[in-house]
This record gives C-alpha cells, structure tokens and sequence, in this order.
C-alpha cells in the first residue's frame, strides 16, 4: 500500500512534511508518495540526504491551497498538491492521503473527489484523546456545525469501529455528550440521537456531560462539530496552561527545586500524555479511503504518526467495517418501523 502526503500543506510544508514522510518511510517500511512542488521537495530530500532504496515517490502539483482559501475555492485548484494526492487515491495509485493543510479543503477533496462510503452523507472527523484509563474518540470535532439525529448516529457507529479497530478497545462504549446525563436533557436534535444509539446495537453508555469528556467513562463521545471543536480546543488550552502552572510552582518551591530531576520525568510524561503530535491528527471517517487530517503547524513526528494511523487504519479495514455496520444500523432502524 502507498499513503500520499500533501507535501505543502501546512505551516510548515514542505519541510515537516517531507522530514514526517521520511521518518514514516525509515521507521515503519511504509511506502509514501509525496505530492506537491517537485523542486522543492526534492531539495527538501536532499537536505535529508535521503537514499534512493528508500520507499518515496514524488508526484508533481504546481498550485498550492492556502490556507486561507474557502474549500470551495480549492475545488477548482485541480492542479492543488491536496487535489492531486486526491485523485490518486481515487485512482487507486495510492490508499490514503495525509494533509496538514487547509482543513476545510481537505475534508471537501476527500468527500467530492474520493467520496462517501454507502450510507454515509456526512463523513466526521474524529479525534483520539488521553484519559486517566487509556484513549477515547472524540467526534465530531469540527466537519458538521449542524447536524441531524442520525448523523449523529452515524458518528456513534463509525467511532465505535474506529476505538475497535486502532484503540483496540474490544466492545467501546458509546456516550451522547449532553448537558445532563438523562434522557430528557438536551436539545431536540441530541434527545433524538439518544433514542436512535439507545435503540440501536451498539454499546451505547447514554448521556455524558463536560466532565466526563477526558475522564475515560466511555469511550466514544458524540457531538456535532461546532461543541467538538470547541471541546477539543479547550482541552487542549487546559493542558497547556496547566504544564505552564505546574512549571511556574516547582520555581517557587525551594523542596521541588531539589526533587526536580524527579518531577522532570513526571513533567516528560504528562508533556507526552498531552502532546498533539502523539495522537498524529483526525481521521475522516465515512469517505470510502484512509484520510488523516492534521494540524496546520504539524511536526515531523505528528506527520510520522499520521502516517502510520493512515497504515493502520487500511489494514485493519476500518472501512469495510463502517459500511457494514452502517447497513446493519439502516437495515435494523426498518425493522423497528
């Protein structure tokens, strides 16, 4: 299998992405096609000193999407580095595709250029989070503002099959995040989406709220995108500014000052435990391939780690799952009728 990267997306393309795909292509043996300006990443595998035996292709794209551009706007960028690494996944010339680029673009090239799985209408995009038991998904956390009870419903399928098969979580328990726990609270669309997921065969928890986001609860949380963003961004200001607080009283402490050769491995950890780059970036979930998305200022590792979620994802077939599961959920909700 190939997993194409938009060398020039992001912050920081074509560098962190070219150095993410040579760690990814050294480390893991995965094959890589690396999509963008041929000069420049070419000069960016040079100043790596890259072997030619390595697994790493280059496919040239002469436009770039910024990152300020509407996703509209980049539909019409045919020869776009994100455009480009699109069409050979839909070609079949590649498997996935990893961007740190322009969210919005991405997420439009994968659903109008490779398209939805059958069933799917809204893919989401889905998050892997730390809690004090382990990791949990979190989705949607930012592709659909406003969504529909079953889809919704759909996010609860396609992150169970996502906890199952990367998290390898045997039987993930699903929450509705809500601002209650019982059944009556929320909104219409959320009271709706509780009765769908209660009725339906997964392992669905009910209600969480807030608090129990990164508690380790369930292990799945469903939310629209406009309230998964929003959490996920305060999460991570939260992590931030606790590791600045935290730094800012061992100083104070004349004690902490002399355990701090201790507490530096307890800061290494917990810095580990909350850094984006370890959980690499949002898999698009319900598109009919492996489609990784991540943060616009990415590092070389995050990208690395993209990559093989990207990998993981393919062989673990993800993807047939979801469809499945899907089919099952659309043929049982008749069946209830």
């Amino acid at each position: 299998m190939k997993i194409a990267i938009d060398a020039m997306g992001g912050d920081f393309g074509p560098r962190n992405p070219v150095e993410g795909a040579v760690q990814a292509a050294t480390e893991f043996d995965i094959q890589v096609v690396l999509v963008g300006r041929e000069e420049e990443i070419k000069k960016e595998l040079e100043r790596l000193r890259v072997p030619q035996s390595l697994p790493v292709q280059v496919v040239n794209a002469k436009d770039v999407v910024d990152m300020n551009d509407k996703a509209s706007t980049a539909l019409r960028k045919k020869s776009s580095s994100i455009m480009v690494a699109s069409s050979l996944v839909k070609k079949g010339r590649a498997q996935g595709i990893v961007s740190a680029g322009n969210t919005g673009a991405t997420m439009a090239a994968a659903k109008f250029v490779i398209g939805c799985l059958q069933g799917v209408d809204r893919p989401g995009l889905a998050m892997v989070i730390p809690t004090p038991k382990g990791n949990a998904v979190l989705l949607d956390v930012g592709a659909n503002v406003d969504c529909k009870p079953h889809h919704l419903t759909h996010f609860g399928i396609m992150g169970y099959i996502y906890a199952k098969g990367i998290l390898n979580i045997p039987e993930p328990k699903i929450g509705l995040l809500s601002i209650g726990e019982e059944e009556s609270k929320g909104n219409e669309v959320t009271r709706e989406a509780y009765r769908m997921l209660k009725d339906s065969p997964l392992n669905f928890y009910g209600n969480i709220e807030g608090t129990d986001v990164f508690s380790g609860k369930v292990d799945v949380i469903v939310c629209d995108g406009f309230v998964g963003n929003i959490t996920l961004k305060v999460g991570e200001s939260i992590a931030a500014t606790m590791q600045a607080l935290l730094k800012e009283e061992v100083g104070k402490i004349f004690a902490s000052k002399l355990a701090y050769p201790i507490l530096r491995q307890v800061f290494a950890r917990f810095q580990k435990l909350t850094d984006y780059s370890e959980y690499a970036g949002a898999a698009l979930l319900g598109i009919k391939e492996t489609c990784i998305i991540c943060h616009g200022r990415s590092s070389p590792k995050a990208i690395k780690n993209a990559i093989k979620i990207a990998t993981d994802f393919y062989q673990n077939r993800v993807n047939h799952h979801i469809k499945e599961q899907i089919l099952n959920f659309t043929m049982h909700k008749s069946s209830i009728k």
